[in-house]
């Protein structure tokens, strides 16, 4: 039996708890308001830099996994275009022991030249690994340049380029923590056995007396939407022609966003799936193909995702074509409700058995608190969708003078 509770520090940090008496470890969750898009756009990646230098020593304490690992503990952390999170699971009776480490860091960082010069060259040879030696690895740059120029999205996380780390400066992380690392910028999440006025006191202890900060606003504007269809083409050291075809999207809080998810596993989650059945099972046009959305806080992007059997133009526009049949599809006839309950179940099932993991709930408790809403409000989101309404956000997305194709074939 579980209990979530909320309470707030006069500082701003919110705090979200669910209590379980039988867990023996309990996760601690911090997720900052803050990611690429916070970025300027001739200085990428320092959220992403960012991200490894908060294990680089704090005010107090020079060593981030070394009391954790003793306390029985493990770390992680990750980088969104919208947001930042650290994560600690450790022993519940140890529990205090991962919010005085997180508490230490939401200070203040040591700000050590030794961990700017070590993180720049982890994050350089990351750069290098994923974007420049592994095949397909500048996908994303062309694509995400091509749906939103202008735009943070524009950037992945990584960055646009590797120089743009190496110039980091100890002055440009300093102004980055004290502008976006702050209790009144964070949700703090934890799940496990610690009873909540426990917590309370603790949160109280080791957070009640950072000073809240003044958080930089964002200033950029969405791109309009594209007038024309876009093409972009590349070549690489790659096996096999890839395609990728991108429709915009609204956002997480736009009333289409969770119609837009209902089409992209209609399309291609789990071998009921149309493209699986229709396009990949009869083995002739494609090794893989997949959709998806990007689940992002401002408009998005509905993607279709191919790798080709064969090469050459026939063989692309045999392709695009199949796909674009698929979509007409959902454009010109609206699902069958037993198709679309299929898919709308898949979610719910998957969503009941990712809450019993208590890092994927600390997690899902922080980005609802996030966008002001309780877990518990997100599958009755999906199940008012019926198919005239799921064909309705199909006819407003899937638009060709919308459609944004990236070819990227082997040299």
């Amino acid at each position: 039996m579980t209990e979530t509770h909320r309470f707030s520090l006069p500082n701003g940090l919110r705090v979200v708890h669910s209590y379980n008496p039988t867990a023996s470890m309990a996760v601690v969750n911090t997720l900052y308001d803050v990611g690429g898009r916070d970025e300027a756009p001739d200085h990428t990646g320092l959220a992403h830099l960012f991200e490894h230098l908060m294990f680089g020593g704090s005010a107090n304490i020079p060593d981030f996994d070394g009391p954790l690992q003793v306390a029985g503990g493990s770390s992680n952390a990750w980088t969104s275009n919208d947001f930042t999170c650290f994560h600690d699971i450790i022993p519940a009776h140890n529990i205090e022991t991962a919010l005085w480490l997180e508490s230490d860091r939401m200070l203040s960082l040591a700000f050590s030249d030794k961990a700017l010069e070590v993180q720049r060259s982890v994050v350089v040879e990351e750069f290098k690994e994923v974007c420049l030696n592994r095949p397909y690895g500048d996908m994303g740059h062309l694509l995400f340049g091509m749906a939103y120029p202008g735009h943070p999205y524009g950037v992945p996380v990584i960055g646009r380029d590797f120089s743009d780390i190496e110039k980091t400066t100890q002055d440009d992380v300093r102004r980055w923590f004290h502008s976006h690392y702050a209790p009144n910028n964070a949700v703090l999440s934890v799940v496990g056995n610690i009873p909540p006025e426990r917590l309370r006191e603790l949160v109280g202890k080791w957070y009640g007396d950072i000073p809240s900060r003044e958080i930089a606003p964002r200033t950029f504007a969405d791109p309009p939407l594209p007038e024309s269809p876009r093409l972009v083409e590349a070549s690489g050291n790659v096996p096999q022609t890839a395609i990728t075809i991108a429709y915009p999207m609204g956002g997480y809080r736009s009333p289409g966003y969770v119609a837009a998810d209902l089409i992209s596993d209609i399309l291609a989650n789990g071998q009921s799936s149309r493209f699986y059945r229709r396009l990949l099972m009869p083995g002739k046009l494609f090794s893989d193909i997949d959709a998806s959305i990007l689940g992002t806080e401002h408009p998005g992007l509905l993607l279709i995702n191919a790798k080709l059997l064969g090469k050459g133009p026939e063989a692309e526009e045999a392709a695009i074509r199949a796909i674009n049949d698929e979509l007409s599809r959902l454009v010109e006839s609206e699902a069958d409700s037993a198709e679309l309950a299929r898919c709308v179940n898949r979610i719910e099932s998957d969503r009941v058995f990712s809450m019993m993991n208590p890092l994927q709930k600390a997690q899902s408790l922080a980005l609802a608190e996030i966008h002001g809403e309780s877990i518990e409000d997100i599958l009755p989101r999906y199940r008012a969708v019926t198919p005239a309404t799921l064909q309705e956000a199909a006819r407003e997305i899937i638009s060709p003078s919308r459609a944004m194709t990236l070819i990227y074939r082997p040299r």
